[in-house]
């Protein structure tokens, strides 16, 4: 083998490993731009929208900014709503007049961005939650601009606003005891339900999960129904007003009937259960034929069905009945709150296959126990006018008022 020395290669490489080199960000620049495309077609914005289009803006990295531009007209200064130094043009929604003919050409004009760039969508949802979150540092004539586009947006089914976005920035407890959320909302309803349906925007609630708390919108120091009921009538919404008062009425429902279902399960004391009940009734201010209904279901709530045994499910019925007759009899106190009570019983024989065959047995127990007097059976009997699975229970019945009237002749 040959001892000479192997040759090398001259002047070695050294790997090195690639970076991303990010483009210096330059949000003055980007905006400066916007603003000058607006001034350039004077605010037309249809002009504005093929300019935007035909431009080589980095939407992707500007967005937020984008929108900035599209509110008040400029970019906003850290930590504030208002413009920040550089260029800005006349033409936002915070300039126009508030009125949804000056606002609505807004709506549409971002509903065209938005289906050419969706992936503005995000920044549009950011935008909007800060300035929500933000709105004290708005001038009152401002905030009516959000509003009125708000609720176009809704109506125009804006992409990028999903009704979270705009309801949960809006309870901070320092907007909501100003009275500046109560104000804003009142805009919103009243400007959405030019075109929308109460329904429509009962849906709207639901998503932004305020459906049911619709009160949190009051200042602390006023959060009644009453003062619900005087604002939003005197603001023109009564239907509004009619839909809480029925929303809050379905909740003490709610509440009487599930801790009288846990009493009933507990198997509490009868009197003990009587005494609850009339408390809640008389602080919830609740009528007597719905405090009937309430009371039927949350004793056949607790009872413990067997299955598909006929039977048995009779006997749970029928043991519930005897052992609550007291608590039916408290309330059942003339003889519309009976006929309530033998329309709630039919009613559920009905919807529930395994006790068709059950309510002669019910009324019959029910009339032995004192709660049904002979006068609401044979009424029911007779002219009964809920229609429901009647002709069944009336012939099932049938022997048990031959016997009624049978007595009744002989006496």
């Amino acid at each position: 083998m040959s001892s000479k020395e192997k040759p090398t290669l001259g002047g070695t490489r050294i790997k090195t490993r690639k970076r991303n080199i990010a483009a210096p960000l330059d949000p003055a620049a980007f905006s400066d731009a916007v603003v000058l495309i607006y001034q350039d077609n004077a605010g037309d914005l249809e002009l504005v929208a093929k300019s935007l289009e035909a431009s080589a803006l980095n939407f992707s990295r500007y967005g937020d900014i984008f929108f900035e531009v599209v509110f008040i007209g400029g970019r906003t200064q850290t930590g504030s709503v208002k413009s920040d130094e550089g260029e800005r043009h006349t033409y936002s929604i915070i300039d126009c007049e508030p009125t949804r003919e000056a606002i609505l050409p807004s709506v549409v004009y971002i509903q065209k961005i938005l289906r050419r760039k969706a992936f503005l969508i995000k920044n549009l949802e950011n935008v909007t939650r800060r300035f929500l979150q933000s709105l004290e540092l708005f001038e009152e004539n401002e905030r009516k601009k959000l509003a009125i586009f708000t609720a176009l947006a809704f109506s125009q089914k804006l992409s990028g606003l999903p009704a979270e976005t705009v309801f949960q920035p809006l309870l901070k407890d320092n907007l909501v005891a100003k009275g500046i959320v109560l104000n804003f909302v009142t805009d919103f309803f009243n400007e959405y339900l030019v075109e929308n349906s109460l329904d429509d925007l009962i849906s709207i609630l639901r998503r932004g999960k305020m459906e049911d708390k619709l009160l949190e919108f009051l200042p602390p120091t006023k959060r009644t129904t009453e003062s619900f009921a005087e604002h939003f009538t005197k603001a023109g919404l009564t239907a509004l007003v009619e839909y809480n008062e029925k929303k809050i009425f379905e909740v003490k429902l709610k509440e009487i009937k599930t801790v009288l279902t846990s009493q009933v399960t507990e198997e509490i004391n009868v009197d003990e259960v009587i005494e609850t009940v009339k408390q809640q009734v008389k602080d919830a201010k609740l009528p007597e034929i719905d405090v009937v209904r309430v009371i039927w279901d949350g004793i056949m709530d607790a009872v413990q069905w067997s299955g598909k045994n006929q039977q048995q499910n009779s006997n749970s019925v029928l043991r519930q009945v005897k052992t609550w007759a007291p608590l039916l009899n408290t309330f059942c106190s003339n003889g519309k709150m009976e006929m309530e009570l033998m329309y709630k019983v039919q009613m559920q024989c009905y919807e529930d296959a395994k006790l068709m065959k059950v309510f002669p047995e019910v009324v019959r127990s029910l009339y032995e126990l004192d709660v049904l007097a002979e006068d609401t059976i044979l009424l029911w009997y007779r002219k009964g006018s809920n229609p429901k699975g009647r002709q069944t229970f009336v012939k099932g019945l049938e022997p048990f008022v031959n016997w009624l009237e049978e007595a009744e002749e002989e006496e």
